[in-house]
């Protein structure tokens, strides 16, 4: 990169993805705006992903476009997900410091001003928020521990428990963020396998709108995790396969021991039923098992974009999507 666009660089630059976030648009930029001015950083751009919204969030963002040099929206064709939205934001910043929250606030923008100092009094790469006490009911809570729990225990990493999306990354850190490119993208996984200095401090979460992950929804992220970031289970399954052998071995063994020196026949159709439902259930989650793996091959072997950019709006490069 040359040394004129390392010097064009704006200071820091702010990414939100917005899907159905119509109320919370304006409030969002002008907090963000007012907490910029209030650091006393001179140039800012703000990018606002829009991941298919089906209200009128895109034409918010364009209003606060054209009314604001330092706004850039990306317009993507469909509705893609959160996560690969995020990766897609990322990719069109170009400041030295890279500040990414939602924009539901949920996560207050002013937090902005704590992550600035404690990366500058750490020398770290990346601040981020963890939440002090999960929010939602006892339910939720037991299961957001239980899938804590399970995910590290199965994929062998020890994933930071109750993130925010909010964090402040540095430039180096969110180039080699963007050298990931698997389809299958559970981003939480990625923040912490890339590595470099990362520094967690403790805030409050709002709630103002309703939870985007059921419990459907957090199994599916919870299996995913596992599959994308080890292969324990196949592991497991080996094991447990030749467990399921030995025993079996062993018991053949003393059936026939039984009735060849006393004469005892086994006998009972409950013990075979049990055996051909335990057998069977176990054959089926191992085929399960191994089937998600090569689905997530299959998924990943295509090489398919993980999002279609339609628009970027963006001064220099007016309404033109890149290649």
């Amino acid at each position: 990169m040359n040394d004129d666009r390392t010097a064009s660089r704006p200071d820091i630059s702010v990414v939100t993805t917005m899907y159905r976030s119509e109320p919370y648009i304006e409030e969002f930029y002008s907090r963000v705006v007012k907490t910029i001015r209030k650091l006393g950083i001179k140039s800012y751009e703000i990018v606002f992903v829009d991941d298919g919204s089906p209200d009128r969030s895109r034409d918010l963002a364009l209003q606060l476009y054209a009314g604001d040099p330092s706004v850039v929206v990306v317009d993507l064709s469909r509705n893609f997900g959160h996560h690969k939205a995020i990766m897609t934001g990322l990719s069109y910043t170009h400041g030295r410091r890279i500040f990414l929250l939602d924009c539901d606030l949920e996560e207050d923008p002013e937090l902005l001003e704590q992550l600035v100092t404690e990366m500058d009094r750490r020398g770290c790469d990346v601040v981020f928020c963890v939440q002090q006490e999960r929010r939602g009911n006892w339910f939720d809570r037991v299961t957001g521990e239980l899938y804590y729990r399970i995910m590290n225990a199965v994929s062998g990493i020890e994933f930071p428990r109750n993130v925010f999306t909010l964090r402040l990354m540095t430039r180096r850190y969110v180039d080699s963020l963007l050298l990931h490119r698997e389809r299958e993208l559970l981003i939480s996984g990625i923040w912490h396998l890339t590595g470099y200095e990362q520094v967690a401090i403790p805030a409050v979460k709002h709630s103002r709108s309703p939870t985007s992950y059921p419990i459907h929804k957090r199994f599916a992220l919870m299996v995913m995790s596992v599959i994308s970031y080890s292969d324990r289970p196949l592991r497991w399954i080996f094991y447990t396969g030749v467990g399921i052998l030995i025993f079996a071995a062993f018991y053949i063994a003393y059936l026939a021991v039984i009735y060849l020196l006393y004469g005892i026949r086994v006998s009972g159709y409950l013990s075979i039923i049990v055996s051909l439902w335990l057998i069977g259930g176990l054959n089926f989650l191992f085929l399960g098992t191994i089937g998600i793996y090569v689905a997530t091959i299959f998924s990943e072997t295509k090489q398919r974009p993980n999002t279609i950019v339609r628009a970027i709006y963006r001064r220099e490069n007016e309404h033109r999507a890149p290649a």
